[in-house]
């Protein structure tokens, strides 16, 4: 979780260098790499604003961190008395919070918010936790008044710090799975389609949020990836947010470069060898690896070997000899096979001092032979 922080203290401290691009519609917004927090695109980032729906994905990250998610709940008659967007909950009946999160994160449930933070020590607790993520977040310009995204006096957040919280989201398998899903049958009860758009319209979008209030305006929360490379962009107050986002993403990608790690064949390191005829085994690449990358990130880049600190002989030209993966800001960018370019024999099995005395003897005695 600390090099969680120290990465979202980067994005937040990151300052106005991202290439130029387009302006877009929104009031504010911005694309960030979804693991360096490298900013690709920004406009007015840091302006205080409403963010509707989109505080879901804090009320998810939420719940998802601190709770249960297959705990079943009864459903309160005061879930269900919220105006805007909904799941359609129904007083009575039985659902899971993994469940309540479909509908949370698909259509928007305000409902769905209400029973996640109900179920979750009740809503004043629930959004107290939800600031104390931010603070621990670095998201100084961020606060909630409620789970739901409702206008709110002191309900609000900046495009910067929203895009950091997604990025950061989005490290979570639970909370991927769910946003990047298109439609959801819960059961035989009700039938959920996600209300973010972009997951049909954009190649390679797995993701986040949409949001609409009156005082807010269009907002929206989108993840994209391409090449094992992600970008997270937010748009507040945007009347066209869908090409918004569009061009953003378009722009982002167009940054990234591929760049070759290693070439098949190369020599990356060596293995030692116990009880063979050689002492160390050189191990190749099984094929050319390559990775997308922005300028400057080569060098950035760790390099790690996963295989057997030692092999025993007799050892096989070209058997597996392990794996190579790089890393960025503790990301896998990309993964090889190794394996031995030489083999190596084992070594003649040593004579006991008695077996070589009567070894000389015989040499020496005239019948020896």
């Amino acid at each position: 979780m600390r090099k969680w922080a120290g990465f979202l203290a980067a994005v937040l401290l990151m300052l106005p260098f991202a290439p130029h691009a387009a302006a877009v519609s929104a009031k504010s917004a911005i694309a960030i790499d979804g693991t360096t927090g490298q900013v690709l695109f920004e406009q007015n980032a840091d302006e205080r604003l409403p963010m509707a729906s989109t505080t879901k994905i804090m009320t998810a990250i939420t719940a998802i961190e601190h709770f249960d998610l297959d705990r079943t709940y009864t459903v309160k008659p005061e879930y269900t008395r919220v105006e805007g967007s909904s799941m359609y909950l129904k007083a009575g009946e039985r659902i899971t919070l993994r469940e309540t999160l479909y509908g949370l994160m698909l259509m928007s449930g305000n409902d769905a918010a209400l029973a996640v933070a109900g179920e979750c020590g009740g809503k004043e607790h629930f959004v107290a936790l939800m600031n104390d993520t931010a603070a621990r977040l670095g998201l100084k310009n961020t606060h909630f008044d409620n789970p739901n995204g409702l206008d709110g006096e002191t309900h609000y957040t900046t495009a910067r710090e929203l895009a950091a919280l997604a990025a950061y989201a989005m490290r979570n398998t639970a909370f991927r799975d769910i946003v990047s899903t298109k439609s959801h049958t819960d059961g035989s009860v009700r039938y959920m389609k996600n209300h973010n758009k972009l997951l049909s319209l954009y190649d390679g979008a797995v993701g986040v949020k949409t949001g609409f209030t009156k005082k807010s305006g269009r907002c929206l929360v989108s993840a994209a990836e391409r090449n094992g490379r992600r970008i997270v962009a937010v748009t507040l107050h945007a009347p066209d947010d869908w090409n918004d986002h569009i061009a953003m993403l378009d722009a982002g990608f167009a940054q990234y470069a591929p760049c070759t790690l290693h070439q098949a064949g190369a020599v990356l390191g060596e293995q030692p060898v116990e009880g063979g005829n050689v002492a160390r085994l050189p191990l190749a690449a099984d094929e050319t690896v390559t990775a997308w990358l922005l300028p400057g990130e080569r060098a950035q880049i760790k390099t790690v070997f996963y295989g057997a600190r030692f092999r025993y002989a007799p050892v096989v030209a070209g058997s597996a000899g392990g794996t190579v993966t790089y890393t960025l800001h503790d990301t896998t960018l990309a993964t090889g096979k190794l394996h031995f370019l030489q083999g190596a024999s084992l070594l003649p099995e040593e004579k006991s001092a008695a077996q070589r005395f009567w070894e000389h003897v015989r040499a020496i005695l005239p019948w020896g032979n």
